[in-house]
């Protein structure tokens, strides 16, 4: 197609349709391929003007078609499209990882989101079991956050930053049984109740080298949660997590989906 020109005046250009021969020899040379040549056309000034803005903004949408978006290779060397501009820093660092967050007292602030992390698993200690006062009660909602998960998938090992906050809920009263359970309509069992506290782990091979490389922090077993936390002492948390812990301190036994990962 040739160029399109506005002049001042009167004159832009149309097109008819002639035939050119193919240059190189080919499969196609039977058939004359058709193509545009472009002659003056006379065009009042007055439509010119009307149709002018029509023409300018069709110019720029197609020229603007390809500068919104530049070709990328990825790992796997596929090409693939992505938005060109200070946005696209912007998304990798807003969609980028959680990292765990120190007040100068060295205290740990309670991590935000922590909800919309990735589910692992909910261990059951039921206080009914325990004496009337386990020492984790009741259910243990573990999570960890996403994107050291991802790390881990891929490579097997935790991160340096991991998070994993365990939110403690307790079991849905009354209890029915001696055993803490209740019946409802799905049967026999310990259903949800009341969030009652929280406690996290963090991956810091150098911060936590006298706890395995882990710190864990209580925000309370009781609602509201704290807003921040001190570390507790080795005795309290990290000594069992070494001794018992299947990999790399973490009760991956309890969670398949972590357990689930090779060892690498």
């Amino acid at each position: 197609m040739s160029r399109m020109r506005l002049k001042a005046g009167t004159e832009t250009t149309a097109m008819h349709v002639g035939t050119v021969q193919p240059r190189f020899g080919s499969c196609c040379e039977t058939a004359a391929a058709p193509v545009a040549t472009a002659k003056p056309v006379r065009i009042p000034q007055v439509r010119l003007r009307k149709w002018a803005p029509i023409i300018a903004a069709g110019a720029l949408a197609v020229a603007g078609s390809g500068c919104g978006r530049s070709a990328m290779k990825t790992g796997s060397g596929r090409s693939a499209e992505k938005e060109s501009g200070p946005s696209v820093v912007q998304a990798a660092i807003t969609t980028g990882r959680y990292l765990p967050e120190y007040l100068p007292d060295g205290s740990l602030v309670l991590p935000k989101n922590f909800h919309s992390w990735v589910f692992v698993g909910a261990p059951l200690t039921p206080n009914a079991l325990n004496n009337g006062n386990a020492n984790f009660p009741e259910f243990h909602n573990v999570y960890i956050e996403p994107g050291s998960y991802a790390i881990y998938k891929r490579t097997g090992v935790f991160p340096e930053g991991t998070i994993f906050f365990k939110e403690l809920q307790l079991t849905l009263p009354p209890a029915e049984f001696p055993d803490g359970s209740r019946m409802e309509p799905s049967g026999r069992g310990y259903f949800g109740g009341a969030f009652n506290g929280a406690d996290v782990g963090v991956k810091d091979t150098k911060r936590y080298a006298d706890t395995g490389g882990w710190g864990y922090y209580n925000f309370h077993h009781y609602e509201p949660k704290a807003a921040s936390a001190k570390l507790r002492p080795k005795e309290e948390c990290a000594s069992c997590h070494m001794a018992n812990a299947k990999k790399d301190d973490v009760w991956t036994q309890f969670y398949p989906l972590l357990d689930n990962v090779g060892l690498k």
